[in-house]
Parts: C-alpha cells; structure tokens; sequence
C-alpha cells in the first residue's frame, strides 16, 4: 500500500455486520474445508511464509507490460517463487518434498504467480508422466534431474492440426536400427507440436508424443525425450524449429510454445519404455494396457477438475463480498439502499454458485481417491479400474470447467461494471476457466469418450455383467425400469438425475444399434449419435455429483461435525439439488411423473433455500480460507473496502502517473489547433 492509499484499515461495517451474524463457526467450515484442523494450519502457515514481504502493488503492475516484458517478468518471478518455496523446505524439514516442489504451483501461491507460471506443466505433469513412463535407469539417468529442476522440460502432445485425437497426431519416430536410434520429424506445418506450456523458450527438453514406426510399419503414438535446446547456450539444437506461439486470452505469460523437427536424432534409450518398449533388435514389445501411455493425461485431469472447483470458490467468495458492501435499487422505497445481496434475483446469481464450488470439490476428492487406488493396482499389473477412472476423471474435467467458465461470468455479471475492471481479477479468472474447457481434451471430445464407455456398460448391464461402480445404477434402471413415487426427497433426487442419464443412456444406445442395423459403419453411427452421446455423458457426471454430495454430507463424516455447520452443508446440498434438478428437468420429466404442483414446490424449495443461506453466505466464503493475495481483487478482499481499493488501484496505473499525457502534445492537441 503506498503512502497516499485511500485504503481504510477498518473492516466495511456491512461485511463484519453479515460476520457477527452467521449462525456457525466459520473457522470449523474452513478446517472442513481444508481436509482437517492440521492441514488448514499447515496452509495458512505456507501463506503466511510465501505471501511475506512481496510487493503486490508492484506485482499487479505486470498488467500493464507488454507481452515480451510480461513473459520475462514471468520467468524471474516464477524462479523467485521455486526459491523462496525450496528455502521454506529447507528451513522446515531438510530433504522432504511436502513444500518444494510439492506446492509450486497450488491454490496456496495461485496470487503469486499474477500471469501464470511458464514451469507449471513441467511440475503438474512431466515429472509425474516421467516417474510413471520411465524404466527405473530411465528415471534416474535424466527424470531426476527434471525433479531437481536442473533442466526444464515441456510436454509436447497437441499438435496445430490435431488435438485431442491422438492417433492423428503427425509427427512422427523412425526407429533406425543402424545406428540404434529414433528419428523424428514433423512433416508438414500441421505437425507442428502447438501449445505446450513453457516450451516456447523456457524449456531445453521436451517430452514428446510422436507416432512410433518401426521400418514403415506404424505402432501407434508413444512417448520420447528430446533435447531441444542446448543446455549451456539455450540455442536450438539442430534440427529443432521452436519459439512462442503469441499472446492469448488468457495464461498471458506461461510462454507457450510451438516445436518443429528435421530429421532430430535422439537414443533408442530416451523413448519412455516402462510399458511399451523397442529392443536394440528392432522388436517391438507393445504395452500391456494402451490406457497406460496417456495415464498422466488422466492424473492431469484429476487436477485440473479440482481446479476449476477452487477458481469457481475463489471468484464466488469475491461475488458474494462485494454483494455484501454494494449497496443498490431500494426493494421498499422508503428505505435506504439495501444490500444487494438481500435481492433474490443476486442471491440466485451468487450462492448457487458457493454451493457448486463445494459439491464439485467433493467429487473431485472421491475422483483422487480412485485415481490413487487405479494407480497402486496399475503397479501391482491391475487395469480393471483404468476404463471407469478415465470416464470419471473426463466427466468432472468437462463438468468443472464448463460449469466453472459458466458461473465466473455470472458472478462477473453481477458484480455489476466493477467487475469489468482488470482489477476486480474475475476477468483473468474466466479466461483461465475457459482455457480448461479445451487443453488436456477438448470437452466434447471427452463426454464422446465417456458416451462409448456408457455404450459399453449399458451392454454388459444388459448381459448381467458386473458393472462399475459409478455405473452400477444402470443395471438397477434395467432392473426396474419404472422410476416409481416422486417424494422430492434427497435420495429421490439422486435417483430421478440417474434415472435421467439411464434413459438418456438407453436412447443414444438404440439410436446406435439401429443405425448400425441400417447398415452404417460403427465411426458413422456413433457420429450420427453424437449428440445424444454427449448429453448422456453429462447427466451421467451429474448423477456422480449428485451422489458424492450427498455422502459426503449426510454420511457419517456427518457425525464428526457441529450440528451448526452440518445445517449450513445440508442447506447447501439442498440448493445445489434442487437449482441443478430444475435446470435438467427436461430430461427429468422423461422418466419422473413430476405435476405442476410438484414443479411450484420445487421452485419454493429453491426460493426457501436461497434466504436460509442468505445470512451465512458471506462465512461461508470466509471459510474457503483464501487470502486477499490469492483472490487478488478490489472487490472481493477481506476488509470489504471495495470502492477506496478500486480508486486506489486507478491511481497507481501509469496513465494517472503523468497530469498531461504525450499523445496530447503529439496528437489530440495539434489536431483540435488545425480546425481553428
């Protein structure tokens, strides 16, 4: 804060007013939260360490570079984290890895890195897809040294003409057995590896997903690393075509890049042969499961849904501060302003987003739980759990960052025109959002993933065959196809959005069977069945939520909380019910006799929820824990001095530095002379 801020050091008596009147404790919320009273201390103890002495006056100046000195900012600041990060391993347990690397790039130092941070992919998923690809040599020949952050190294999938659709990928690694080596090569423009984050010019290794072929015949698409840039000059290698693709929406300085290969020549040894392998021979050895070379795509994932539950948290907790202190349009005319979070029509646009936020973020817990448990069966030479892990980590990736990308901008909506502003930061929030809809698998790519995966297990629910678990109510729909009484309870709401995905399952699978009847192949019919695919898988995922948030909620995790804050869940799991249950009854109303009377109750139910929450909404956000410098916003920090942070902000921006700008002397003025 500089000398002449505007800034109060007093809390807006409307924000502590809405404090004093909450009717749980909203620290036990935030140790709930947080997984346990440790684990918050532990991440207020990270805050505490990382967030002291930074200047983030002079950090959110960053806004205002252009894109080159932005990315070179970006760099600098992004390795003074890493040391400030590895100095707090070091002060705090010597040779452990719970702060560095560990944290890097976690919700606890999200504010520090104000325009992204160009190493993130190397420590979210290089390291991990290496620990899981690599031989035992391989790792420690060079994974280790990615660990130790002696080198830094991109992931090289995407590709400027293929995406998501791997076995289009262009490039391309002939195996020459003469000199026992793998040559690769990007054919044509379109085969140039685009995207990757931190290739551009920040890495000097790269992992690479190229398609294998072994004298001309193709195996497939598998993975190799390759040294792109030297390691002393950083110059390209030879061969190697590789710079930064340009500015974006968004992630404005996470220097993402593009990489062409002529004829690059790497050892046999550097393509990642855990599960797949080339002998010196030229034999191929083909992996025991093909899921297994994209299982950090699937982790990736798993990440990126928990994520968007988090970013959706941070920007409703700045929506729902600043609904607290703005105060607009009387709702009785001869009283003053009231707060706009008193208007119904606010409450709808803000705490059904506090409620998505936290029945996401359960899901995305259960989903880590089974990709740990996949992954420990995986070592052990189990794969049954592969095909329902990558289906669920698909459903919450898409539903989380769809919905998160849609909910930001409501939030941003109803924080009027301040939250336009870059300084309100829900504007970098949305583009982040809407950037997770499409990397790591395009969203309708994914639920057309997860539609064959539901074609599948409807087929072996039709055969009696054991099913997953996640699936396990489609045999029960085939069981009892009539959905029965609709009583509105919880547990019938959970029932009604999976009888809704079994019959939406149901119809893309005869729609299927009989365009493949009529004689059209399996690629076409599944095609033409596209989109009845897509809106199964969605149902599907929300079926998932549904039930997560329900055991969670009324489950004997229950028993080991407050009564008071069991309240406060309950009602949220009944708003996140009933909103998400009203805007799927199209496809409800199929399979649920619902009357207009049970319609107008849900309805009741939806307003009656929204003012039970409306007095604890601001603890509620409170108890997400996030600090001012996570959140990074003049309208959502903790004191509620929205209006004197936004004036402050305007004043420490560069055109307010000057009383008469150049442009005036060179332009305006001369021009408005010239008419005298």
């Amino acid at each position: 804060m500089s000398a002449s801020s505007v800034i109060p050091s007093t809390v807006n008596a409307d924000l502590q007013k809405e404090r004093d009147g909450a009717s749980f404790n909203s620290e036990e919320f935030a140790a709930w939260w947080a997984g346990g009273a440790e684990q918050l201390k532990f991440k207020r103890g990270i805050k505490e360490y990382m967030f002291k002495d930074v200047d983030f006056a002079a950090l959110n100046q960053v806004d205002y570079l252009s894109h080159e000195d932005m990315c070179e900012f970006a760099v600098k600041n992004s390795i003074n984290v890493a040391k400030k990060l590895r100095q707090l391993q070091a002060e705090r347990n010597p040779g452990g890895n719970e702060y560095w690397p560990t944290l890097y790039d976690s919700p606890e130092l999200w504010g520090l890195h104000k325009v992204g941070n160009p190493f993130t992919v190397m420590f979210v998923m290089v390291i991990h897809a290496l620990k899981d690809q690599c031989t035992p040599e391989q790792y420690e020949e060079f994974g280790k040294r990615v660990e130790r952050f002696e080198v830094s190294v991109a992931y090289a999938q995407t590709e400027l003409g293929h995406g998501t659709y791997l076995r289009g990928l262009e490039t391309r690694a002939d195996y020459d057995r003469e000199t026992d080596e793998f040559v690769l090569n990007t054919p044509t423009i379109t085969a140039y590896k685009w995207w990757p984050g931190g290739l551009g010019q920040c890495s000097n290794y790269s992992i690479v997903m190229a398609q294998l072929y072994i004298d001309g015949e193709l195996k497939g698409p598998h993975l190799f690393y390759v040294q792109v840039r030297e390691e002393d000059t950083h110059e390209p290698r030879p061969g190697v075509h590789i710079g930064e693709i340009g500015k974006k929406m968004g992630f404005l300085a996470v220097n993402n890049g593009f990489l062409g290969m002529k004829n690059v020549r790497i050892p046999r040894t550097r393509m990642l042969m855990r599960h797949a392998k080339v002998n010196r021979d030229g034999t191929y050895v083909k992996s025991p499961a093909d899921a297994l070379t994209y299982f950090a795509m699937v982790r990736t994932r798993c990440i990126i849904a928990r994520n968007m539950s988090l970013i959706l948290a941070v920007a409703a907790t700045i929506g729902t501060r600043y609904s607290a202190v703005r105060r607009q349009s009387p709702i009785d005319p001869k009283l003053p302003e009231p707060q706009i979070l008193d208007h119904v029509t606010q409450q709808l646009k803000v705490i059904p987003e506090i409620a998505a936020s936290l029945a996401y973020r359960n899901a995305c817990d259960y989903l880590l739980e089974l990709f740990d448990a996949t992954s420990r069966d995986k070592d052990q030479g189990r794969y049954e759990r592969l095909p329902e892990l990558h289906s669920l980590s698909c459903a919450l990736k898409v539903l989380c960052s769809s919905d998160a990308a849609a909910g930001i901008e409501r939030l941003r909506l109803a924080c009027g025109g301040h939250g336009y502003l870059t300084s309100a930061n829900l504007g970098n929030i949305y583009v982040n959002a809407t950037a997770a809809c499409t990397y790591e698998g395009e969203n309708t790519v994914l639920l057309l993933q997860i539609g064959r995966f539901l074609m599948k297990s409807w087929r072996a629910a039709q055969s009696g065959a054991p099913l997953a678990p996640t699936v396990s109510y489609l045999a029960e729909v085939q069981r009892n196809p009539e959905f029965g009484v609709w009583t509105g309870s919880w547990e019938n709401l959970v029932k009604a959005m999976q009888f809704a995905a079994a019959n939406k399952t149901r119809i893309a699978f005869n729609n299927l069977a009989k365009r493949l009847a009529n004689g059209q192949s399996e690629e076409v019919a599944a095609n033409q069945t596209g989109i009845e695919l897509t809106q199964a898988a969605e149902l599907h995922g929300r079926a998932f939520v549904f039930h997560s948030f329900l055991t969670e909620v009324t489950g004997a995790k229950s028993k080991k909380r407050s009564s008071a804050l069991n309240r406060v869940l309950e009602q949220l799991l009944e708003l996140y019910l009933v909103n998400v249950t009203l805007n799927n009854m199209n496809n409800i109303l199929r399979v649920v006799a619902l009357t207009d009377a049970d319609l107008n109750k849900l309805q009741s139910r939806l307003e009656t929820a929204l003012t039970k929450l409306r007095p604890d909404a601001v603890a509620i956000v409170d108890g997400f824990d996030f600090a001012d410098e996570q959140l990074n916003s003049t309208l959502g920090s903790y004191d509620g001095n929205a209006y004197e942070r936004i004036f402050d902000a305007a004043m420490s921006a560069p055109l307010n530095q000057k009383s008469v700008p150049k442009s005036f002397h060179e332009h305006l003025g001369p021009f408005m002379k010239s008419n005298l």
